[in-house]
């Protein structure tokens, strides 16, 4: 579910700063190579729960649209939807899938962030 930079964009940025020498001492590159190792570990999580992510998004579009297609179409369709007010925006059903969308994708980003175990314990939908 990597969108911006896409998971081979930044698959490719991470190659093209591993194929640069490396400078000893180097702030800037000690910076970057901790930049690079964060990369890392989003791309392999992003390979571990990307695609079942992705899975269950498209699964809650589907249903929220009343569609099929893949992501990136029932994602277009959603957008339009509510650019024309076909979806409220406050729709639960629209809110709960924005909800675990976030949650999955910080899951993916920053795994981290102290609120995530609570955001997937609240299961409100709120």
């Amino acid at each position: 579910m990597i969108s911006h930079p896409t998971a081979v964009e930044l698959a490719q940025a991470v190659a093209a700063f591993d194929a640069e020498t490396a400078i000893p001492g180097d702030a800037r590159q000690a910076f970057l190579s901790r930049v690079a190792d964060n990369a890392r570990a989003a791309l392999a999580r992003e390979a571990e729960l990307g695609a079942t992510l992705e899975a269950e998004a498209v699964e809650r579009l589907g249903a929220l649209m009343a569609d099929t297609g893949d992501f990136a179409t029932l994602n277009a369709k959603l957008c339009e939807a509510l650019r024309t007010g076909a979806i409220a925006p406050l729709d639960p059903a629209l809110l709960a899938h924005l909800r675990a969308t976030a949650i999955g994708q910080i899951a993916i980003d920053q795994p981290s962030y102290g609120g995530l175990a609570a955001l997937r314990n609240r299961g409100d939908g709120g």
